[in-house]
């Protein structure tokens, strides 16, 4: 009897327009090709600058630009998610601007359910699950977006250090890094837990982070995750310079 393997594709931060178009171009192809059972996507899809505090007061904040970016933001999902079976997306510290200006500002506008973030952005249109708790992406392991807690410089310990609080194998994305880290206990020769945690990385364009000075420690990478009834394995699929990226030994993509 042939097992059944699920396949799901992680995308990390895109931070739509500041998102890098070629290797999301990419890894859209890639997902047309492979057909995975599952899309999720770590949050911070769109990045929403002009209702951020670091705008309040500044020329950002005037920029007649949200509904162009919602628009582009809402054209990228659709490519990444047009040909899986299903697709999720996470909270995020910056989609959640709109909640956090709206609550600040004009909270009575809370009750207007277009205003609501997955209602903004169209998710039942584009057939989206939204997900403002931790999403189960497979057996033993959870999806967050990684700001619920401390950023720790080194890639894969930010996931690892929600694992241990959690209690469940955690990926996310926030810090832009991509690596995979773990944490074990044992005694007497026995194995007793085991935790792993996966930074997933980023698919922004570098350039375009403009608080980063162009200096940041930071990684493209998607993932592919395995799941059948024995476990799970993370396939951390890191992006080239030039935008390609290779996945069971075939190379993907076109180079900028």
């Amino acid at each position: 009897m042939r097992m059944t393997i699920k396949r799901t594709v992680v995308v990390p931060d895109l931070q739509v327009p500041y998102h890098d178009v070629v290797a999301v171009r990419n890894v859209a192809a890639f997902i047309k090709a492979f057909k995975p059972d599952s899309v999720v996507i770590l949050g911070d899809e769109i990045d929403l600058p002009q209702v951020s505090r670091w705008e309040e007061n500044k020329m950002g904040w005037f920029e007649q630009t949200l509904d162009q970016d919602r628009e582009e933001a809402i054209e990228v999902l659709w490519s990444l998610v047009e040909y899986a079976k299903e697709a999720h997306v996470t909270r995020s510290n910056h989609t959640d601007r709109l909640y956090n200006v709206i609550m600040r500002k004009i909270p009575a506008f809370l009750a207007l359910p277009e205003l609501r973030y997955e209602k903004f952005m169209r998710f039942d249109e584009l057939g989206i699950q939204y997900h403002k708790k931790p999403y189960p992406i497979a057996k033993g392991w959870i999806a967050i977006h990684g700001d619920e807690g401390g950023i720790n410089p080194h890639a894969g310990m930010t996931a690892l250090n929600h694992a241990r609080k959690m209690g469940y194998n955690v990926i996310c994305g926030h810090t832009h890094r991509a690596g995979q880290s773990a944490f074990s206990e044992a005694s007497g020769g026995v194995l007793r837990r085991l935790h792993r945690g996966v930074d997933a990385g980023h698919l922004m364009d570098l350039k375009q982070a403009h608080y980063t000075r162009g200096t940041a420690n930071w990684q493209q990478s998607i993932q592919v995750i395995y799941e059948d009834s024995k476990g799970v394995q993370i396939d951390m699929i890191y992006i080239e310079k030039d935008g390609t990226f290779m996945v069971n030994g075939k190379r993907y993509g076109r180079s900028r």
